[in-house]
């Protein structure tokens, strides 16, 4: 579509803009936003776009528009905006990070509780990864009724309890258990974070900060593997657990003491008369969640709620977007779940590696992931910021997916040298590369993806975060159960090339289809979500249609 088609599709589905729906009009506009403010004077008059709020150098408009309110989030300084940040990102290392510590206490645990290592993979491990995507679903319902923070707080002190349980398991099944606890609990901020960035930073920051977030949870179970392998085999399995417990108690810590409420309603201006002003006791209140049940009766049904995810998972740009990044980041994880037995295991189907070679090889996708972040946060930039300006300062949210472009050659070829390398036991430094490759390439993708679907649904960044977090869990699980076999019957190389065809042939049946069709079908969205918004607020609140139309 054609940037005048897109702009003229827009107008004939999003009200005018006026002085009173600012604040949502990002909602409205769902993927098209208008970040310059020239084009602005074009797009909205001059009496709307002399009021708009724009960034600190005055090149930007800020979406979501801030209220003149300093309890608004997007009103907060840059430091305590970083600060929540850094907190969620710290959080959101904690459930792969669990997870990895499984693995890098494979062959321990295994040897403790008598049984094999691929038993312990397909009995804890793999579980662990199933459950891991479906907490967030129910988290975000709580989050919508009670605040990020008290979910957050709450879910982190029960994982930090329960992973303090898998350190003293006593026996296989109590470990297990354990293990399916900590997993469920300790996977909120994989959806609390794409929450934060969208609740405190401006739209044209919040791929930059994603970045960020996206890459805590996708180098936090390479994290256990290369620091505890020097560990395990000295002080076994139970001092890993015990240094994760620590970890999980300083998040809860930091938590606690500095973390702060990042909802705020802008469909709901008189909301900002119930916030409780800010006070020691406020805090605890609201740590704790009473503030938020308090507040839980102003705020979205539980009935919108759980239709909520139903109502956005059939979307087509969304749910192809969601099986590819799910396919592509599951066989991810799977490699990081079998990795070890790849190069533990002894010859034919493994290098025989002792246990401290395994965790040195491990430092790879660990440096790899933070040079795909500052790679993909500057490439990201440039390609929105070249589309705005080419786009007469108008951003369009398909841009985005140039980046799939750019990262599936790199996926490709990384999977095929890792195939290659373990089944014609090819020197180190060939996995190395293969691995390191493959997962700069997951780091741009998962950025992309986040951010396209983010962007296109801008009222729904929690469900879009759980159900994307879902589709990673489920294309994860499935993969321990049938690499190794098949690796074992057919050798590496035919395993790696194959999920290498998988991956590249969704991307020709998805990325450019969504490319290209995108457009109409987010303004497609939109017709369906206003129509959805007219019946619900004249029933709600007997409010009239123009009212609707704000918001």
């Amino acid at each position: 579509m054609s940037s005048l088609e897109a702009k003229t599709t827009s107008e004939s589905v999003v009200p005018p803009l006026t002085l009173q729906n600012l604040h949502v009009y990002h909602e409205k506009a769902a993927g098209r936003l208008v970040l310059d403010p020239k084009e602005a004077s074009l797009e909205f008059g001059e009496d709307v776009a002399n009021a708009l709020k724009l960034s600190k150098d005055g090149s930007k408009i800020l979406w979501p528009q801030p209220f003149d309110d300093p309890r608004d989030p997007q009103n907060w300084s840059d430091g305590q905006k970083n600060l929540q940040l850094f907190i969620v990102t710290l959080a959101t290392i904690t459930p792969n990070f669990d997870v990895g510590i499984g693995v890098a206490g494979l062959f321990n645990v295994a040897k403790t509780f008598s049984t094999s290592p691929d038993r312990i993979t397909s009995v804890t491990t793999g579980w662990s990864v199933f459950i891991l995507g479906w907490s967030g679903i129910f988290a975000i319902m709580l989050m919508h009724r009670i605040g990020r923070l008290p979910v957050l707080f709450w879910s982190q002190l029960l994982a930090l309890a329960f992973l303090a349980g898998c350190t003293f398991a006593p026996n296989l099944r109590t470990y297990a258990i354990m293990r399916y606890l900590t997993a469920f609990f300790s996977a909120v901020p994989q959806v609390t974070g794409l929450y934060v960035v969208s609740d405190i930073f401006p739209f044209h920051l919040q791929a930059r900060k994603l970045g960020a977030w996206v890459m805590g949870f996708i180098v936090s179970p390479f994290l256990p593997p290369f620091a505890f392998g020097f560990l395990v085999p000295r002080a076994g399995f139970r001092w890993a657990f015990g240094i994760g417990v620590m970890y999980e108690a300083l998040v809860v810590i930091l938590i606690a003491a500095f973390g702060r409420e990042t909802i705020f309603d802008r469909h709901d201006p008189s909301m900002i008369n119930h916030l409780p002003k800010h006070s020691p006791y406020v805090k605890l209140q609201t740590l704790i969640g009473i503030t938020g049940f308090r507040l839980a009766k102003y705020r979205t049904p539980w009935r919108e709620l759980l239709l909520s995810p139903l109502r956005l998972i059939w979307r087509p740009h969304l749910l192809s977007i969601m099986i590819y990044e799910g396919v592509l980041f599951g066989f991810s994880i799977g490699m990081n779940l079998t990795t070890s037995l790849f190069l533990g295991e002894a010859p034919p189907l493994g290098y025989g590696f002792k246990q401290d070679t395994i965790a040195a090889i491990y430092a790879t996708p660990n440096v790899s992931v933070i040079l795909g972040q500052i790679i993909g946060r500057y490439l990201m930039d440039f390609i929105v910021f070249r589309s705005v300006r080419k786009n007469n300062g108008v951003y369009e949210a398909e841009v985005k997916l140039w980046m799939c472009y750019i990262s599936l050659p790199l996926y490709v070829t990384g999977l095929v040298i890792s195939g290659a390398a373990f089944q014609q036991k090819l020197p180190v430094v060939a996995v190395v590369m293969g691995w390191g490759i493959r997962e700069i390439a997951v780091m741009t993708t998962t950025v992309a993806c986040y951010s396209y679907c983010s962007d296109c649904f801008p009222r729904y960044h929690g469900e879009v975060s759980g159900l994307l977090n879902l589709f990673r869990s489920l294309g994860g699980f499935a993969v321990p159960y049938f690499q190794t076999s098949w690796a074992r019957k057919h050798g590496a190389m035919q395993v790696f090339g194959c999920e290498a065809a998988i991956v590249a042939g969704l991307f020709l049946l998805i990325v450019p289809a969504v490319h290209r069709y995108g457009s109409l079908l987010r303004f497609w969205g939109i017709i369906q979500r206003s129509n959805g918004y007219h019946r619900s607020v004249i029933v709600e609140n007997g409010a009239s249609v123009e009212i609707v139309n704000c918001g």
